[in-house]
């Protein structure tokens, strides 16, 4: 691949992923966004996150896992001390120390 076929490959991607949010902050800078949409728009990260690792913790090897994972003990131990403590780093600490501890019992 040539320098120049590099150069034009990280510019159309620096493009694909810096549009689309320089878009929406465009128009909603100019315009006030309804209450109901900022309610909503509330949970979408919340959602996002749930789907992600409940993904992670429940499937291993394309079936659904219950019994002997110690995945979903670290799961909980992470959801109480994101709770207690409300910071991130905290809780993804907690949660690969827990995991890592856990899978070597």
């Amino acid at each position: 691949m040539s320098n120049t076929s590099l150069l034009l490959l990280i510019l159309c991607l620096f493009g694909a992923s810096y549009l689309p949010r320089l878009f929406p902050m465009l128009y909603f800078s100019q315009r006030q966004v309804p209450q109901w949409f900022s309610d909503w728009m509330k949970y979408v990260p919340i959602s996002l996150f749930a789907a992600l690792v409940f993904k992670d913790v429940f499937i291993s090897a394309n079936h659904f896992d219950l019994i002997g994972n110690v995945r979903i003990i670290a799961m909980f131990l992470v959801a109480g001390v994101a709770y207690k403590t409300r910071s991130m780093a905290i809780s993804v600490i907690t949660g690969l120390a827990a995991v890592f501890l856990l899978s070597m019992i």
